[in-house]
C-alpha cells in the first residue's frame, strides 16, 4: 500500500471510525477545513483496539507484543501498563467533551465507557486485564500517565468509577511509594502520583513532590531547556515528560494550597507555563515545510509525542502570542501526516508498532515494547477542544519553516532569559 493511500484509506474508513470523515486524500481533507476530522480518525484507529479489548478484559489476551531488539530482559508484562496508562493520558480530554448526537460525539461517549471498564479491569486483581503493578520499577513511570489521565479529566474518568475500583487506584498508587525514583525524569513520576492523590482528597507526601518541583528547576539551563539529571540531552524529554508533568503538578499544588517550603507554587507555575511556551516555539520552529522534525534523540519511537507540549498549550489555550492557532494546528497537522502515513505504524490487528514513521524496530531503546509507543496520544491533547473552538474553525496558516523556505516574511527568534 502506498504511502498517501493509507490516508486515503484511512479518511475512508467511516465505518470503522463511526466518524463522518470524507474519502479523500489527506491533503484535500485538510484544504477542506476537515483538520479535526482527520485527527479524530487517526486517535480513535490508536484507541479502539486497545480500549475495545480491555473493556473486556481481553487486552493481554489479544495484543501481541513486541519488544526492542536491545531489550533489557525485565518482565514484559510491563508493556500493557505503559500502553493502557500512556494512551488514556493522551485520549482524556477527548472522552471529556460532553455527548452530542454527532457520530463523533457517539464515538467518544462509546469510548468513554470502555475507558471506564478498563479502568475496572486495571486494578481488579481477579481480571485477566489486572495490571502490573507491583515487581519492577517502570510501574512507577506509567502509573503517572495513568493518574495524569485522571487529573485531566476527572469528571469523566474519575467521578463515575465505582467505590471499590476507586479504592483499588488509590492502594495501588500508594503501593508504588515502595519504588525510589532515580534522579532524573522519574521525580516527576513519582510527583504527578502524589499530586493526583492530593487532587482527590487524599495524603500526599508533600517530598516527592517539592523535591521534583526543586531539581527541574535547577536542571533548568536557559531558553526553554531543561536537562534530563546531571547532564544534558538533545533529545524530546521535556516534550514526553518534564514540562506537562512539572506544570500539571505546579497547578494542583497551588490550587489545594499545599505546603512548599520557601516556595510559591503559584508563581513557580506562572513560570513554568512562561519557559513551555518558550520550548513550544523551538518545537514550532523544528517542523520543515513538509512536515518533518528532526529525529534526534532517546526514545525516537514515541513518534508525535515530541509535540505535546504545543497540543497541550492549544488544548488550554495557553499558546504564545507569537503563534496563532491555526498556524499551529496546520504544522501539527503536517507533522502527523508525515509521521502515521506509512500503513507499517499499526499491525494488521490495529496495534502500534515500534518505529519512527513506520515499522522500524531497531530504532527502540533497551526499553522499548509496542506499548511505550502510545504516548504518542499525547500530541493529540487539542482534540479535548469542541469542533467549533476557534482552535479548528481558525483559517489554517504556513508555519515558521514553510514562511522561511518560501521566501515570505517570518519573525526572527531570540533568547529568553526566564
Amino acid at each position: 500500500m502506498q504511502r498517501r493511500d493509507f490516508i486515503g484509506s484511512l479518511a475512508a474508513g467511516a465505518a470503522f471510525t463511526g466518524l463522518s470523515m470524507p474519502a479523500t486524500a489527506a491533503a484535500t481533507t485538510a484544504a477542506a477545513g476537515n483538520d479535526r476530522a482527520y485527527m479524530a480518525a487517526l486517535l480513535q484507529k490508536m484507541v479502539e483496539p486497545v480500549l475495545s479489548n480491555m473493556a473486556r478484559g481481553e487486552l493481554k489476551k489479544n495484543f501481541a507484543l513486541e519488544v526492542s531488539p536491545t531489550w533489557d530482559g525485565r518482565d514484559k508484562n510491563v508493556a500493557y501498563l505503559e500502553c493502557f496508562g500512556r494512551l488514556i493520558a493522551g485520549v482524556a480530554p477527548w472522552l471529556a467533551l460532553p455527548d452530542d448526537a454527532t457520530p463523533e460525539g457517539k464515538t467518544r461517549a462509546r469510548l468513554r465507557q470502555q475507558a471506564l471498564q478498563s479502568y475496572v479491569h486495571s486494578v481488579d486483581p481477579k481480571s485477566p486485564d489486572y495490571l502490573t503493578w507491583r515487581g519492577h520499577g517502570q510501574a512507577l513511570v506509567d502509573s503517572a500517565y495513568f493518574t495524569n489521565a485522571l487529573m485531566r479529566a476527572p469528571k469523566a474518568l474519575w467521578e463515575p468509577l465505582d467505590a471499590t475500583t476507586k479504592k483499588r487506584i488509590v492502594a495501588e498508587i500508594k503501593g508504588l511509594r515502595r519504588i525510589e525514583p532515580p534522579y532524573i525524569n522519574w521525580l516527576l513520576f513519582a510527583a504527578m502520583n502524589e499530586a493526583w492523590l492530593l487532587s482527590v482528597g487524599e495524603e500526599a507526601d508533600p517530598l516527592r513532590t517539592n523535591v521534583a518541583i526543586r531539581k527541574i528547576n535547577e536542571w533548568y539551563v536557559g531558553d526553554g531547556w531543561i536537562k534530563d539529571g546531571e547532564s544534558f540531552h538533545f533529545d524530546y524529554y521535556s516534550s514526553f515528560v518534564m514540562y506537562p508533568m512539572l506544570l500539571e503538578i505546579l497547578e494542583v499544588l497551588e490550587r489545594h494550597n499545599a505546603p512548599f517550603w520557601n516556595g510559591k507554587p503559584a508563581e513557580l507555575r506562572a513560570q513554568a507555563l512562561k519557559r513551555m511556551q518558550r520550548y513550544g516555539e523551538h518545537l514550532e520552529r523544528f517542523i520543515s515545510p513538509q512536515g518533518t522534525f528532526p529525529p534526534v534523540g532517546r526514545s525516537l519511537t514515541y513518534r508525535s509525542a515530541a509535540f505535546q507540549p504545543l497540543a497541550l498549550l492549544a488544548w488550554r489555550k495557553q499558546l504564545p502570542p507569537n503563534l496563532p492557532e491555526g498556524q499551529v494546528r496546520a504544522a501539527l497537522q503536517a507533522v502527523h501526516q508525515a509521521l502515521y502515513t506509512d500503513p507499517g505504524n499499526f499491525t494488521k490487528d490495529g496495534y502500534l508498532t515500534i518505529g519512527f514513521a513506520g515499522h522500524q524496530p531497531e530504532l527502540g531503546d533497551w526499553y522499548s515494547n509496542n506499548g511505550s509507543m502510545y504516548i504518542a496520544a499525547s500530541s493529540f491533547l487539542a482534540l479535548g477542544l469542541p469542533a467549533d473552538d476557534s482552535y479548528w474553525t481558525s483559517p489554517a496558516q504556513d508555519w515558521t519553516q514553510k514562511k522561511a523556505f518560501s521566501g515570505a516574511k517570518f519573525r526572527k527568534d531570540y533568547p529568553v532569559d526566564y
